[in-house]
């Protein structure tokens, strides 16, 4: 259940890799067996909505792309999937095999395969954040400046001096400056993300929090902000914030198989409980891309999209200060030769990432189980700067 973010930076000199695939990290099959001359990484047609075609044939370098598994296995960086979109097309999907720390199972071994679903953790927290701007777009919220406190009567007792002035747009760009530290061991009393799983009344606990700082002044990781997204979702729209997000999100992008994990008080777990197949997380990020579309059909303004992956913020304290945080969205770069390339990105715990890269059509994701180790993320990061990206024939 723990969804919190290394600090460590992801940039800076690129990992020493070497090409050979360790025994590690065995591959899960993506493809039927015994297809002849099957390419590496050759997507799966399973009927999930993606029209799949080869890397070649939207500008990319296949066999650069098959030196992904070669590259992960130098190590043990715990990778469960790399899946890329390119042209809103699927041209590339490896998976491998290895240990896993699921929500609600057991720790352990678990095979990987295009059908797989796996915790997004943190990458929920983006999602989240596409529902509210959908609730804003069927005017079930007037808007970003609107007062938290507005959408909770029934904490009236429970407010803090300073509450008054934190607006949604706040929660979503971790600015409300409350009293919220998720920076500490998971067993440190004084961490308060773990009690938003142990308290019978999480957004009580979230509300009753003191405010540290004037709102807009001080930025800080706050996972306990979006779980009072996600709740004003369900009080404005009347719905549990799965039922809402099936409807409004997931099945007009053809998304089936998802999962919502609630927190043990039966609360889902907005800031971090969402899983998904990463094809289906994939989708997520192509939503991004085009702007709120999916297949011509508008599910989400594009003024919400402009909004959300608009720098707001520096993330301080995350990543060496590298990276901007919008509305529940990452902003970053990567160095590709001499040339900077700007991407948005969803980010979550142990190696969750959906990458989006606007000036090259193109979105990476990764799923993985880096939980706790101090290079969680960096895999991800190395993949798409030094072989996704560069991989693209038709944009250098």
């Amino acid at each position: 259940m723990r969804d919190r973010l290394s600090r460590l930076t992801i940039f800076g000199a690129s990992l020493a890799f070497a090409l050979s695939v360790s025994a590690a990290h065995p591959r899960a099959e993506s493809v039927s067996p015994g297809q002849p001359n099957q390419a590496c990484g050759s997507p799966s047609p399973i009927d999930d909505g993606w029209k799949i075609t080869s890397p070649d044939s939207v500008g990319m370098d296949g066999a650069q792309l098959c030196t992904i598994a070669a590259r992960l296995g130098q190590r043990s960086t715990a990778v469960h999937s790399v899946v890329v979109v390119r042209h809103g097309k699927l041209v590339f999907e490896q998976y491998f095999a290895g240990y896993d720390q699921p929500w609600g199972q057991a720790d352990g071994q678990y095979e990987f395969t295009a059908t797989t679903k796996h915790d997004m953790r943190s990458a929920s927290k983006s999602v989240t954040s596409l529902l509210i701007g959908i609730a804003i777009d069927r005017k079930l919220i007037a808007g970003v400046d609107e007062p938290v406190l507005k959408f909770f009567p029934d904490y009236t007792a429970v407010k803090q001096p300073g509450w008054d002035a934190v607006t949604l747009r706040h929660l979503l760009t971790m600015s409300s400056g409350i009293t919220w530290d998720e920076a500490r061991a998971w067993t440190d009393p004084k961490n308060d993300e773990p009690h938003l799983v142990t308290e019978p009344d999480p957004l009580g606990y979230v509300l009753s929090r003191p405010v540290a700082a004037p709102p807009d002044t001080l930025w800080t990781y706050n996972g306990g902000g979006t779980e009072l997204l996600g709740n004003i979702v369900e009080r404005v729209s009347g719905k549990p914030l799965e039922a809402f997000a099936r409807e409004a999100l997931f099945q007009p992008l053809d998304i089936t198989d998802v999962e919502w994990k609630p927190y043990k008080n039966g609360k889902i777990a907005a800031a971090s409980g969402l899983r998904l197949r990463p094809r289906d997380a994939a989708k997520i990020g192509q939503l991004v891309l085009n702007r709120g579309q999916w297949n011509g059909r508008q599910i989400v303004s594009a003024d919400w999209i402009a909004q959300s992956i608009t720098p707001r913020f520096q993330a301080v304290g995350y990543f060496g200060g590298t990276l901007f945080y919008g509305y529940q969205w990452w902003i970053g770069r990567s160095l590709v030769g001499d040339k900077e390339i700007k991407w948005i990105g969803a980010f979550g715990w142990g190696g969750q990432r959906i990458f989006v890269v606007p000036e090259l059509d193109l979105v990476m994701m990764t799923t993985a189980a880096q939980y706790g180790q101090p290079k969680e993320g960096l895999a991800a990061i190395d993949i798409l700067s030094n072989i996704v990206i560069p991989s693209v024939r038709d944009a250098h």
